[in-house]
């Protein structure tokens, strides 16, 4: 009991000091989270520190040579980042809050992960166990709050109350958010704890299992395919890598299968390659909304099929679309959950897409015209309408021309993003994982701080975040942890109008000349940007982007380019308007 006592966390001596003996296990339960993390090969953790978890801040300090510890500045950001590792890693993000407000603003982050399909975990501090449901203070019940389900925040909710379990429940938190469709999980720390001393052994990194599509649903899929005549791949969802996006690249190759992208997975297949049809999503090409509703087969390849993906559930109709559906989606829940099909396949998308990649076509192909008008009207749909005097989609080519392939694209919420999701061609997953970072859920302010975690888990790579006036001051703090923790190959382009462009688009469309809370009162975001360390640049012409660009990408730190948008919103967005307007039109035809 005494050499117990000596491993524990004592308020009066203020902090824990490893016991010389290098025999014994003995050792805090926050130190063995840590020791837990770094078993499952998690190198970084993002969070807002807080007193209900110093125990585990302090086994961060134990074991700083292995791991490290983002401190961010507020919860929301922390949890974007953490989202955002876990898009990039395929394994789950990991966030550390504390109880109360700090879980409560990391709820987007939460959300934001299950709308994506992204794996990650947050732990959350939570009040001693002797001072449970009495309302203590900031405590919530967080099995109540984020209620697993299909409608919930989390796909599971623990709360460890025993210390000795702790390893344990780590192990199964990682299991549950990778297995099936990914997505985040919530693991409650009591605050005591995580200062007992405990000998549970660490559990073996987590591997997921996978469910493989059966050699009968295989051959059900080339048969429904070699009968159709205007067949349409979608692909979306998580769980893919660079392995399977090939596979699944190869498997359109053998087929000449045209290929849309569902919405903000645009990185999943090279948008320069001769079957790509476009991004199915927000601001839809009309003639690609045509195209999807005159198909005849719909192989839905990973994405759940929601409402931005199916222009609100019209281009494929709920329950029964008129087209054929054939369904691969890693979880089974999810499948017949809106649609019935002709084939609902339960697979992960590393075992469907090289299955389908050995799939034999007919010989003879009767779709090819099919394709290849796809891909024309894609490429018709990337010429731009010029707009003076500054020109978004000759902003994006300039940004593609100067960065190099790999450049890892983030975006919050809001029009400006159309620009990028229409203009910029993603060449699909590069070697290190995604391209494309963006959030299904239409959370504001996720882009800046996803930027930040990429630039700083992934130094070797270029980031550029694309960013509007309200959707960047919304994170826009966390600037400070990406000059702060060393991020240098960053570039944050501010669109500023003005406006919350979206809101005002719907208010001139619904309440004509009746505009209420959508004018914004903008700092001078250069000078905010170099307040914390960052090179910072401005234009307002399309002519000034040029040379700003350059020095921005030369300045060897973190850089904001400011671009002000005219302050009339129907002339600085008219673009943009135009094909958000014909994509509702063509969509509800």
């Amino acid at each position: 009991m005494a050499f117990a006592c000596k491993l524990m966390v004592c308020r009066s001596s203020g902090g824990y000091s490893a016991p010389m003996s290098a025999t014994t296990s003995l050792r805090p339960a926050g130190h063995a989270l840590v020791e837990a993390l770094i078993a499952q090969n998690v190198s970084v953790a993002f969070g807002v520190p807080g007193e209900s978890y110093l125990a585990v801040l302090d086994g961060f300090h134990e074991h700083a040579d292995k791991i490290r510890f983002v401190a961010c500045r507020q919860e929301g950001g922390a949890a974007f980042m953490a989202e955002a590792q876990g898009k990039l890693s395929g394994r789950p993000g990991i966030c550390f809050v504390t109880r109360g407000p700090g879980a409560t603003n990391a709820s987007i982050g939460l959300h934001t992960a299950f709308q994506d399909s992204t794996p990650m975990i947050l732990f959350i501090g939570q009040v001693a166990s002797d001072q449970r449901d009495r309302e203590a203070f900031q405590e919530v019940d967080y099995r109540q709050m984020f209620g697993p389900g299909t409608l919930g925040m989390a796909k599971w909710v623990g709360e460890v109350h025993e210390a000795e379990r702790l390893p344990e429940y780590v192990a199964r938190a990682f299991h549950t958010a990778m297995q099936g469709r990914p997505g985040p999980v919530v693991l409650v720390l009591p605050e005591d704890m995580l200062t007992k001393a405990i000998s549970a052994p660490i559990v073996a990194p987590a591997r997921p299992a996978e469910a493989a599509p059966t050699p009968a649903a295989l051959a059900e899929v080339a048969q429904r395919l070699a009968a159709a005549k205007r067949p349409l791949v979608i692909a979306g969802g998580g769980g893919w890598t660079p392995e399977s996006t090939a596979a699944l690249q190869a498997f359109a190759e053998t087929w000449h299968l045209p290929v849309g992208c569902a919405f903000r997975f645009q990185d999943l297949f090279d948008n320069a390659h001769a079957l790509y049809a476009g991004d199915v999503g927000i601001g839809i090409n009309p003639r690609l909304a045509a195209r999807v509703r005159d198909a005849d087969l719909i192989l839905a390849i990973g994405p759940r099929l929601g409402e931005m993906t199916t222009g609100g559930y019209t281009l494929l109709q709920a329950p029964r679309p008129a087209q054929q559906l054939i369904h691969i989606h890693a979880g089974a829940e999810e499948l017949g959950r809106v649609y019935t099909a002709e084939l609902l396949i339960n697979a992960s998308m590393s075992q469907a897409a090289p299955a389908l990649a050995a799939l034999t076509p007919p010989a003879d192909i009767p779709w090819r015209a099919w394709t290849d008008a796809a891909h024309a009207d894609y490429e018709a749909n990337l010429q731009p309408t010029p707009v003076s005097p500054l020109d978004m989609a000759e902003v994006i080519r300039l940004i593609d021309a100067k960065l190099p392939e790999g450049t890892i694209f983030t975006n919050g919420a809001g029009n400006y993003s159309g620009w990028l999701h229409r203009f910029h061609r993603y060449t699909g997953l590069h070697r290190f994982g995604k391209t494309q970072l963006a959030p299904t859920s239409g959370a504001m302010g996720y882009g800046v701080p996803a930027a930040v975690a990429a630039a700083l888990l992934q130094p070797q790579r270029w980031v550029v975040n694309i960013a509007g006036d309200g959707d960047f001051l919304m994170t826009g703090q966390e600037l400070a942890t990406a000059t702060g923790y060393g991020a240098s190959k960053l570039l944050i382009v501010v669109v500023d109008n003005g406006t919350y462009g979206t809101i005002r688009m719907h208010q001139e469309r619904e309440y004509p000349g009746r505009v209420s809370g959508s004018d914004l009162f903008n700092p001078d975001f250069a000078r905010f940007a170099e307040a914390f360390g960052f090179a910072a640049f401005k234009a307002e012409s399309t002519a000034e982007v040029d040379p700003a660009l350059d020095a921005a990408i030369a300045a060897g730190r973190p850089a904001l380019l400011h671009l002000r948008l005219s302050s009339d919103v129907s002339t600085s967005r008219s673009t943009l308007t135009a094909i958000r307007e014909a994509a509702m039109k063509a969509q509800h035809a």
